[in-house]
């Protein structure tokens, strides 16, 4: 069967608008304290058969603790497209970060895509590194492990295929098991980068984001996220409002 084509929703539920550039690279150069805002975003792929979320934000009670002003709830910002969190059957988790895998418990019935090497850097000897886990919430961790014991969980070893015309690629660097999305649509491949580019200009630049967990692989995400897209316009990053 042809590949499927899907329509692709960012649903804004959160934003930090006190950051600079500084924040946002490696090398900001002299430009660093100029303003440059954070949007946080859920992706859904959904056309007449199904829906894919990806990612599952989170909560007020999390932006409360981290500053970031939250102006809706994931699962409420999903009810604006007509979505029930609870009848969402596969979501995936691009990684652990904080602002990507909270509000597991809104998604009870999804299966949850990631991959090995993330799940083994937030529950190995890294998060001893007190910077490392900084973006990490343990309560986040926890719940996606509950879902391992109730096979809720498919692990990936690379690239690999969520559904018809949905497909995940191993892009690391940001954190060890970073996952973009491709996805099938009218228009041809989009991807998904989330934070394998936070913003556009991390990616086409090649200036990589302040957080880096490896800046080799990172470089290599870059090209990996060039060859998967159909051309520029198809890669849309993570957080650029």
């Amino acid at each position: 069967m042809a590949d499927e084509k899907y329509e692709v929703f960012a649903l804004k539920y959160a934003e930090l608008v006190d950051r600079t550039r500084g924040d946002n690279f490696l090398d900001a150069g002299d430009d660093h304290a100029s303003p440059m805002p954070m949007d946080y975003f859920l992706w859904v792929l959904r056309n007449d058969r199904k829906a894919v979320v990806v990612d599952t934000g989170f909560d007020k009670a999390e932006g409360a603790r981290r500053g970031r002003a939250v102006q809706y709830d994931p699962a409420d910002v999903l009810k604006t497209i007509g979505i029930d969190s609870r009848s969402v059957e596969d979501v995936i988790i691009t990684h652990m970060h904080y602002d990507h895998a909270g509000t597991l418990g809104d998604f009870p019935n999804a299966q949850i895509h990631v991959q090995d090497a993330e799940v083994n850097f937030c529950t190995g000897r890294c998060m001893l590194d007190v910077d490392e886990r900084t973006a990490y919430t343990p309560d986040h961790v926890k719940a996606l492990i509950d879902r391992v014991f109730n096979d809720q969980v498919s692990f990936y070893d690379g690239d690999g295929e969520v559904a018809s015309g949905v497909s995940i690629h191993s892009v690391p660097g940001h954190t060890a098991g970073m996952q973009c999305v491709r996805v099938n649509t009218a228009r041809g491949r989009v991807v998904l980068a989330s934070d394998a580019a936070h913003y556009f200009e991390n990616w086409k630049d090649r200036n990589p984001f302040a957080i880096c967990w490896d800046m080799q692989k990172m470089f290599s995400s870059f090209d990996r996220i060039e060859e998967l897209a159909d051309s520029e316009a198809h890669v849309v990053p993570g957080h650029d409002p």
